[in-house]
């Protein structure tokens, strides 16, 4: 099997990466994410196996790269002006999608992401989280629920 040049494996994956990693950490931290994913796959890409999943595979490391974004942003302060009565956003949403993806719990946030918009089935999304399919299927509809409850959809009407 003749083995695809890493720049054109970039070309066809690269925006769904980016749409995975805007979903799982916001726009802020998406393209340092994905960056690393594609460096970090830039190593690794040698040593695949023909036969692999290149999407999933893309996906499991721009997984792995947004827990260690997560990690060093709990490791770091973050100064505010005024300390809020309740953790977490309580507000109403401002109506941006990343905002409300933000909202939902990690598990929630990584299932709509790797299914809704990097097309991966249930039982590659189980693989990367370390969960169950039945899990990862459950996360993505919980997702997806809340998401239709809380995210205005100008023009929308029930």
């Amino acid at each position: 099997m003749i083995v695809k040049p890493f720049e054109q494996v970039v070309t066809e994956h690269g925006p769904m990466v980016l749409r995975v990693c805007r979903a799982v950490l916001g726009p802020a931290d998406a393209e340092d994410a994905w960056s690393e994913t594609f460096l970090a796959a830039l190593k690794a890409y040698p040593d695949l196996p023909a036969e692999a999943n290149v999407q999933a595979w893309l996906v499991t490391i721009a997984h792995r790269k947004a827990i260690d974004v997560t990690r060093a942003q709990a490791r770091v302060p973050v100064p505010v002006g005024e300390i809020p009565d309740r953790p977490g956003g309580a507000g109403p949403l401002d109506g941006d999608l990343w905002d409300a993806l933000a909202r939902l719990p990690d598990k929630q946030r990584a299932a709509v992401a790797y299914h809704y918009l990097a097309g991966l089935p249930y039982a590659e999304i189980a693989k990367i989280t370390g969960g169950s399919v039945d899990a990862a299927r459950r996360a993505a509809a919980d997702g997806v629920k809340t998401l239709r409850a809380t995210y205005p959809l100008e023009g929308a009407h029930s």
